[in-house]
């Protein structure tokens, strides 16, 4: 995965647990992705932050390569949940026992998704799919994207970027 192309990722929790109902489990993401923006590492078109996955729009800026990038972001974050949830809800780290040589929990699954997103029609598609996802199917999170604060949603139709780390897609596509 190379620098200057924009990325469609994706990752989910360990066997699809939904931990991320907890407000304080998404500022952890939140603050990861906002250090990550601010250290000129990426930079965010577009977000969402559902129960039990994420989903992430966005562009490695600098070296390491992004696979670096990712692996520090994802074992950064776990960290900070594990602790989290050691503190607020450890009756949740029992869905994430997995007992292995390298560790007690996992909270991440092992095959997150980065695919290259090639033209400014893509990038639109999956901003739509991301900012729809939490009033799709199973998980009507509010009754419209605007109703759910967990994503970039109103930066793009609103120009309110309250999270202070997105860059509109157009900048750069």
């Amino acid at each position: 995965m190379g620098n200057d192309k924009i990325y469609f990722f994706t990752a989910s929790t360990l066997n699809w647990t939904p931990l991320f109902f907890d407000s304080g489990l998404k500022l952890i993401i939140l603050n990861s992705i906002k250090f990550l923006s601010v250290e000129k590492a990426i930079r965010i078109y577009g977000f969402v932050i559902m129960p039990n996955h994420i989903h992430l729009i966005l562009m490695p800026l600098a070296n390491p390569k992004f696979k670096n990038i990712q692996l520090s972001f994802m074992r950064f974050t776990a960290q900070k949940i594990k602790f989290y949830l050691i503190d607020n809800s450890p009756e949740k780290l029992d869905d994430l026992l997995v007992n292995k040589m390298d560790r007690t929990y996992q909270i991440w699954q092992r095959n997150s998704l980065a695919i290259e997103l090639y033209s400014r029609k893509m990038v639109e598609q999956k901003l739509d799919y991301i900012h729809n996802n939490p009033c799709q199917g199973k998980w009507m999170l509010g009754d419209s994207p605007l109703d759910y604060p967990w994503s970039s949603f109103k930066f793009y139709e609103e120009k309110n970027d309250r999270y202070n780390f997105l860059t509109h897609y157009m900048d750069d596509v």
